[in-house]
């Protein structure tokens, strides 16, 4: 057997290769030396993680995939090892003679891990062995599901892994905390032609799982448009024998605040296949189906049955008025089987022309299964009404063939010039980073859960930013004007609906959350009459130059700071419970002065979500800003020279 040997002057931390055939082992260590994967191949290939040399934070975890004709990671030895050092990350790869390679990545944020075939023709991949034994003791925050169809579940809060029943299944991001305040995080990346991954508890932790490849799939669910699996092959894929298979992630942090600006699944994701990327703009759009397209004090008809030319030209003019890059226009515009079948009472190129006009792009609502009946078709029609993007629905599966779409649809686009705002989806896994015209992605319990039940509240807001979006960007949708507190707030449907929190909270979600496309989800009469709030919602940004997060504590409270150009935008936000928080501007340059517009709560905000107050005050980098957080509160501050 012969080993590639590594050169003397190779940190020790670095690559560290045991060369004898008994032990087969190898010690990875991320660029800081502060995180050690330990991997073992021979009889069972795995890995073990080391925290600062010391601390097993994740014990021996078994890696395999069982194909029809080849099971690879269990009794195989590598022939040959090759290692990479860059400022980012430390990896080495794995080679099992010409059958295929495994990669592993280690970098100060979290460790990754990839199987690469080099077999011939197509193989069916029986299942796939992916463990993640994170200690019995920690605690863990998942997003419980009983099918392969669900992201917009509520977080269920366990106190120790080992007290989590058999068989328990769960969406990836899954979130692990051990006892000193060690947090990891199970996600993956670069998904492509292959199931999604959940976790699933098993022995003494958690093992991957992934849902079958379709052999049956019928219309049905909601408005019998929806595919729904009925039968399945027994394996998870059929795909290529050459290939790269999905990255297998562990986030690793010691500090909360880490995690609200780690991008390790974008990172590892596959970088753009789109050249000229001028034409893709992010924004915020007005939308009229979560306030049911209702007008109060409007002198039009409003409503979902008055949605017409006219209501949408008021939308329009809106969006302009208060320099909205979009107008998002949801279900009715066109029948849900046929994109080309218009609504005779909204003539929709005609409303798509105004906008233009006004600088205002419009994106079309439309099912996944209506779509993709004729692709080439579908797109070419909408390119042609002149619409700059589609918001896709109802795909409800990441399975193989589900998750080959994502990729189809936006390639399809892409040729045409059309973003596209994936919903009633998987979560992301970089597929954005692949094509960066995919703008958004729901796989999140947002706001429209406000009109329905009380899920969404401050509580799942404040554990959201440190699980879900660690996957990437999505749509939660906020912007609700009719703010309540715990004891006011009730579902409504239909009607105006209000959401939980004060209203500096939902300000503060424009900051904090990641959402390239950013609804502003209620009514413009209600936008209308407050021009302060317009101030900070026509001024805040959907993307940024610069991030930091500033306080952190998982399902407590957040502040973060993102610069756009040379201006800050601060968003704060807190569960259910009080907070008081300082405010360290020190991220500003030195010896300059800054003027602050801030948003805080109102004295009154305990009993009144919706008050607030608005103040400019003069700060500079040695600035320290108390903030008092009401129940369920927030602000949000802009910072400008």
């Amino acid at each position: 057997m012969m080993m590639k040997h590594f050169l003397p002057t190779f940190s020790a931390f670095f690559l560290i290769a045991q060369l004898t055939f008994a032990q087969k082992n190898y010690n990875l260590a991320s660029p800081d030396g502060n995180i050690n994967v330990i991997i073992a191949t021979g009889k069972t290939l795995g890995y073990s993680v080391m925290l600062k040399q010391q601390k097993e934070i994740i014990t021996f975890s078994p890696m395999g995939m069982e194909m029809d004709n080849e099971n690879l990671g269990g009794g195989d030895v590598p022939d040959k090892t090759s290692s990479q050092k860059t400022a980012r990350y430390n990896a080495l790869t794995l080679s099992f003679g010409k059958r295929y390679d495994v990669v592993f990545r280690l970098y100060n944020e979290g460790f990754a891990y990839r199987f690469i075939t080099h077999l011939k023709d197509s193989v069916k991949v029986i299942n796939e062995t992916a463990t993640f034994n994170v200690k019995p003791s920690a605690a863990a925050i998942l997003q419980e599901t009983d099918n392969y169809t669900t992201w917009e579940g509520v977080y269920t809060k366990s106190n120790a892994v080992e007290t989590i029943p058999a068989g328990k299944r769960a969406t990836t991001p899954a979130f692990f905390a051990d006892k000193d305040g060690t947090k990891v995080i199970v996600a993956e990346s670069d998904l492509f032609d292959y199931p999604g991954m959940y976790v699933k508890k098993e022995n003494a932790g958690f093992v991957g799982e992934w849902a079958q490849l379709p052999s049956l799939a019928v219309p049905g669910s909601w408005g019998n448009f929806v595919s729904v699996v009925k039968q399945r092959f027994p394996f998870i894929a059929k795909t290529t024998g050459a290939r790269s298979y999905p990255w297998r992630v562990a986030i690793i942090a010691t500090d909360d605040k880490q995690l609200l600006t780690n991008h390790l699944v974008t990172e590892l994701a596959t970088p753009s296949k789109i050249k000229d990327k001028n034409w893709i703009k992010p924004g915020k759009a007005a939308w009229e189906w979560w306030h049911d397209a209702l007008l109060p004090g409007a002198a039009i008809p409003s409503g979902m049955d008055n949605r017409n030319t006219a209501l949408y030209n008021y939308y329009v003019d809106f969006a302009a008025r208060y320099k909205l890059e979009y107008l998002m226009v949801d279900a009715g515009w066109s029948d849900n089987y046929d994109l080309t079948k218009i609504n005779p009472k909204n003539d929709i190129k005609a409303v798509i022309a105004n906008a233009k006009s006004k600088n205002v792009g419009v994106f079309l609502w439309c099912v996944a299964t209506t779509l993709l009946k004729d692709l080439d078709k579908n797109l070419d029609f909408i390119q042609s009404l002149g619409a700059v993007g589609l918001k896709v629905d109802f795909i409800d599966r990441d399975d193989q063939e589900a998750i080959k779409w994502f990729e189809l649809i936006a390639k399809a686009a892409a040729k045409r010039k059309l973003m596209i705002n994936f919903h009633g989806c998987s979560k992301p896994t970089g597929l954005e980073k692949t094509y960066p015209n995919i703008v958004n992605y729901e796989a999140v319990r947002g706001a429209e859960s406000d009109k329905w039940d009380y899920t969404i509240n401050p509580d799942l807001h404040l554990l959201t930013p440190f699980i879900r979006m660690l996957a990437g960007p999505f749509d939660y949708t906020p912007g609700a004007m009719r703010n309540k507190t715990k004891s006011t707030f009730k579902p409504i449907d239909p009607g105006l609906p209000s959401a939980q929190g004060t209203r500096c909270h939902e300000l503060a979600m424009y900051v904090i959350y990641h959402q390239p496309l950013a609804m502003l989800s209620d009514s413009p009469s209600a936008y209308m009459k407050e021009d302060t709030i317009m101030r900070f919602l026509s001024a805040v940004p959907t993307v940024y130059d610069e991030e930091k997060a500033l306080s952190a504590k998982v399902g407590e409270q957040v502040v973060m700071a993102k610069r756009k150009g040379n201006t800050w935008f601060v968003g704060g936000m807190g569960n259910w419970d009080e907070h008081k928080v300082n405010v360290d501007f020190s991220f500003l340059q030195p010896s300059k002065q800054y003027q602050a517009e801030i948003y805080a709560d109102g004295p009154s905000a305990n009993t009144d979500a919706t008050a607030y107050s608005y103040k400019t005050i003069t700060v500079n980098q040695k600035t320290i800003l108390p903030v008092s957080m009401a129940k369920g509160g927030g602000f949000a501050i802009i910072i400008h020279q």
